[in-house]
């Protein structure tokens, strides 16, 4: 389907755009100056032309596409060698769109129709445009952090590690203190005050 339009609407928009140049470009010549702003109308059709073109070569579609809109743009220029007049007196010659001529047989007579028809039809047959983009495999999922705690020991921070307690210390320390308030530990301990009672 996207052949059979895109081919008689690429050949109205080159025929206005060659037709369109070639008139400018001989009034130019014929008047020995020249205004570029009236090549922006052809120029506009030419160039909406060959992105219809790209669109239609390029995308990734069904090459039916391409295939059918090649030949459809062929097949007038190889009727032309079998009858040429024939051919050119079927196409017609008095369109116009806002005032201005179509010149269909312009494409026709200079070869244009079959240039684009040949570049189609060998789109259609390119390998690598029919072949699926590679697809990416799919990234590592990241490992799951694993907090620390604060005392944990590092690399950069070494454990520190407590001196060990010499046995006995204790009780070191505590024969210390009594010899400090001036007792022995093995004095008898005082008596509570008021719990022995005076004999009678």
């Amino acid at each position: 389907m996207a052949g059979v339009v895109a081919a008689p609407l690429t050949w109205v928009l080159v025929s206005l755009g060659q037709g369109g140049s070639t008139r400018t470009v001989a009034g130019w010549v014929e008047a020995r100056t020249f205004d570029t702003v009236d090549l922006i109308e052809p120029a506009a059709y030419l160039a909406v032309a060959g992105i219809l073109l790209g669109l239609l070569g390029t995308l990734r579609w069904s090459p039916v596409g391409p295939v059918v809109a090649g030949l459809l743009l062929i097949a007038p220029y190889g009727g032309m060698f079998a009858d040429p007049l024939a051919v050119r007196d079927a196409v017609p010659d008095t369109w116009k769109i806002l005032g201005d001529p179509i010149p269909l047989r312009l494409p026709l007579d200079n070869g244009t129709l079959l240039l684009i028809g040949a570049l189609l039809v060998m789109a259609a047959f390119s390998a690598q445009r029919w072949r699926r983009w590679p697809v990416p495999a799919p990234a590592p999922a990241p490992e799951p952090l694993v907090e620390e705690p604060a005392d944990a020991p590092t690399l950069e921070s070494p454990p520190v590690i407590p001196d060990p307690v010499p046995a006995g210390s204790m009780s070191s320390t505590s024969t210390d203190s009594t010899k400090r308030n001036g007792d022995s530990p093995w004095n008898t301990p005082p008596s509570r005050a008021g719990s022995e009672k005076p004999e009678s």
